[in-house]
């Protein structure tokens, strides 16, 4: 049987960043062992996505088209959508081979699998949530799958979907091999995240009001052996040159010693990559930034997201305000460059929140200025997304309403405080440019 995995647009346009689709790389893995031809496809990176994609199909001939949907939609308080291109690579394949089976997974699918396959009978199967066990499982039974962890599939009219694995040991963890797609493609192209993810866990303990991570991977924290970790980016850097890497978990610095042990065991090998992670505030002390620091740590990312206490606590992020400045002060004081994101006019917002939100990103230019260390802020509002807390509370104050569709973007920002995040730019603008133009008074 011959299978083609496709990662489908994740990104705007070619001038976009791009992410190494590990995804679909991991599903080869898994699969290439049990009998099956594998080819695998990422839309992002060629010129013609739709023009390649035809041509692979055309060539390949598969019996079996997988399809990653990652996002479905660029976020960063953009209105375009990626759902219109998915919704063509899945119509144009099932144009060029009519009885092919078309089977999606991803996360972006897996925040509406029933709206998609309702809409798109083209499509046979779903999986929501982690795929490893249950993708092989699905192709060695397409005509009648057991009710496998995941699976999405039609009964009658209606979809239904089994809840999703939160459960694969990443003590087993296989490594996504690489010979499939080639990381080289992929190296230095990216100018604010490094483009080749390494997976050290899965899980979050959190519950951050508008994050769906809990429930795509569940609460339980499951980490790889820290030497494992380390064998895989050692294996990137010396056959395929890479040397920047970005850990893709949640949040990167818990559990205590998890990060810490990975960071010795890349001293100890002596093994020079720099790499990049969103860390927790409240888990950072000065032995532990300056062993990332010394460990090859390139970008400290925050992302407390509430400006002022009353944001974090409506966020349910178990932060402070003190928390966030005393990681700000720990890295203002390192050669390391720090990222910031916070989001702007949260439920709650009051002309008292906004003042307090201004004077928190001027303490933490204030605390950069010295270094000179500080790369950005980015500001964002919040993207309603099924299912979180965020979107009760926005139904519940008449922000949304029962006919508001969440599939495209939707975000909170109602009035008066809709032009709030503007503000926060100028300020941010004016901060960061004369940071690094010396202006002398007259």
């Amino acid at each position: 049987m011959r299978v083609l995995l496709v990662q489908t647009p994740s990104v705007e346009g070619p001038s976009s960043e791009k992410v190494y689709p590990i995804g679909i790389v991991s599903l080869a893995t898994h699969i290439q062992d049990k009998g099956y031809e594998v080819s695998l496809l990422d839309m992002n990176v060629e010129k013609d996505p739709f023009g390649a994609l035809k041509e692979r199909i055309l060539s390949f001939r598969p019996d079996v088209v997988g399809l990653s949907l990652r996002n479905i939609d660029p976020l960063a308080n953009k209105t375009s959508s990626l759902i219109p291109p998915f919704v063509a690579a899945v119509r144009l394949i099932a144009a060029l081979l009519p009885r092919v089976w078309i089977i999606v997974g991803g996360t972006g699918f897996s925040l509406f699998p029933e709206r998609l396959m309702r809409e798109l009978p083209e499509i046979h199967y779903g999986i929501v949530g982690e795929a490893e066990i249950s993708f092989p499982a699905l192709l060695s039974s397409l005509e009648n799958p057991p009710l496998l962890k995941g699976l999405c599939f039609r009964e009658g009219n209606k979809v239904r979907v089994i809840p999703p694995a939160t459960d694969y040991d990443m003590n087993r963890y296989v490594p996504p091999a690489r010979r499939f797609l080639n990381p080289s493609l992929y190296r230095d192209i990216n100018n604010y995240i490094p483009s080749i993810g390494i997976e050290t866990k899965r899980g979050c303990p959190f519950a951050c009001a508008y994050c769906v991570y809990p429930k795509l991977q569940g609460k339980k924290l499951r980490c790889r052996l820290p030497g494992e970790v380390v064998d895989e980016m050692e294996v990137l850097h010396k056959e395929y040159g890479i040397e920047r890497f970005h850990f893709t978990d949640p949040v990167l610095n818990i559990p205590p010693g998890h990060l810490e042990a990975i960071c010795q065991e890349l001293l100890r090998r002596g093994l020079r990559v720099r790499w990049s992670g969103f860390l927790r505030e409240d888990h950072l002390d000065e032995n532990n930034l300056a062993l990332f620091e010394r460990a090859g740590c390139e970008c400290f990312f925050f992302s407390a997201d509430g400006l002022c206490q009353e944001a974090l606590d409506v966020l349910e992020k178990n932060l402070t305000e003190a928390d966030i400045l005393k990681a700000a002060g720990l890295a203002a004081r390192s050669d390391v460059i720090s990222v910031y994101h916070f989001m702007v006019n949260v439920p709650g917002e009051t002309e008292k929140t906004c003042e307090k939100g201004m004077r928190l990103l001027e303490q933490i230019y204030d605390l950069h200025s010295k270094k000179k260390n500080l790369g950005t802020v980015v500001l964002n509002n919040i993207r309603i997304l099924p299912g979180t807390p965020m979107e009760k509370m926005a139904r519940r104050q008449g922000v949304i309403g029962p006919e508001t569709d969440l599939l495209y973007p939707v975000y909170y920002n109602p009035k008066p405080f809709d032009t709030f995040r503007y503000r926060l730019e100028t300020l941010h603008f004016c901060r960061n440019v004369f940071m690094w133009q010396e202006v002398k008074g007259k």
